[in-house]
């Protein structure tokens, strides 16, 4: 998968999550809680991670993933896997 900007990230993650969920794509915000605002569970977040892996073709390290707890860490997370850095555990 190419570098992507950290909008793109966005961008694509929300289209996952309006697919996958239904969501209001107005609903998620880079600030918004996984879990909280957009009432998502653990096995939605293991959805999330599968298609985030068959789109990066990377594999996504079970304790990073655990940090996640808004849209914009996931953005984060995808942005430091594209560009081959360790986020900041």
């Amino acid at each position: 998968m190419e570098k992507l900007s950290r909008a793109q990230i966005l961008d694509e993650l929300k289209g996952m999550m309006v697919k996958l969920f239904e969501l209001d794509p107005q609903e998620i915000k880079p600030e918004a809680s996984l879990f909280e605002d957009l009432d998502l569970d653990s096995i939605d977040a293991v959805d999330i991670i599968v298609m985030l892996q068959k789109r990066t073709g990377k594999k996504i390290k079970p304790e990073i993933f655990k940090q996640v707890k808004t849209v914009n860490d996931v953005v984060e997370a995808v942005w430091h896997l594209l560009n081959d850095e360790n986020p900041q555990a």
